[in-house]
């Protein structure tokens, strides 16, 4: 059995460290590197940054800090922000990232997927996906540029198609981002997991609404996730990474321990 992941998510806006809630309403919360060199100290097993600005602005991630990210850390990165094409990954992943991730492009141009995963490896290339559930319809729809709140909207995919189809054209890793439940810190959407995971045969992170160890626990005993990642919760130091790795292998939960 694979170990489960804890991954911190760190969203960059104009160079620095960002967190909203719902994806809204964002605080400054630090600068990049100090940050990552925190996350790594404490014992994450990978960090996630996403230039949350790019896609809606049209550019690719600034690619500056992510060299300075990996000359200061030594545990796998991915980097996500208006990546829309096979040089614009090689790039990010020449600066040092280990995977990249991809979002609004992979939505405006699903072959996008495929072309990285041929260069690439589909070990290297994570689909970002941004749902939202939807009470009245009672289902659960994707949203793209979610960077930007003037900008963002409902796509014409439910998520659960959109799972497959990414999956079909080559995606190695899914990171479900559930928007309802995002910075609210009330849990992750257990329901929504559970159904996702059915059809997911990638590697499945989850995204949004950790705000307990019990929560972290949750969505690995109960809805077999590969890895939880979560922002606020560390940003503001209410969980400690290594203490909270410790309390989930306490709980019988297969993952490396600092």
């Amino acid at each position: 059995m694979l170990a489960k992941r804890i991954i911190p998510c760190l969203d960059v806006k104009d160079g620095q460290v960002v967190k909203g809630v719902q994806f809204r309403n964002h605080e400054i919360i630090g600068d990049i590197v100090p940050l990552a060199q925190r996350y790594a100290q404490e014992g994450a097993d990978e960090l996630v940054f996403y230039d949350i600005t790019a896609s809606s602005d049209g550019r690719v991630v600034d690619k500056s800090w992510v060299s300075r990210v990996a000359e200061v850390i030594d545990i796998p990165f991915c980097v996500a922000g208006g990546i829309k094409s096979v040089e614009d990954a090689g790039q990010i992943l020449t600066f040092g990232a280990d995977k990249i991730s991809i979002n609004s492009p992979a939505l405006a141009d699903p072959t996008l997927i495929t072309r990285l995963a041929d260069r690439y490896g589909v070990q290297c290339i994570v689909v970002g996906i941004d749902t939202w559930y939807d009470a009245e319809s009672g289902s659960y729809q994707v949203y793209q540029f979610t960077g930007d709140e003037k900008r963002t909207k409902a796509t014409t995919w439910q998520t659960e198609d959109w799972i497959k189809e990414v999956q079909l054209r080559g995606a190695g890793e899914i990171v479900l981002n559930m928007m309802n439940q995002d910075g609210v810190r009330n849990g992750y959407d257990l329901r929504q997991l559970k159904q996702m995971r059915a059809i997911c045969h990638v590697p499945l992170i989850a995204s949004g609404g950790a705000g307990t160890p019990e929560h972290f626990l949750e969505a690995f005993r109960d809805a077999d996730v590969d890895g939880a990642l979560a922002a606020s919760v560390f940003h503001k130091q209410i969980i400690n990474i290594g203490e909270l790795k410790k309390y989930l292998s306490e709980q019988g939960v297969e993952i490396r321990v600092c």
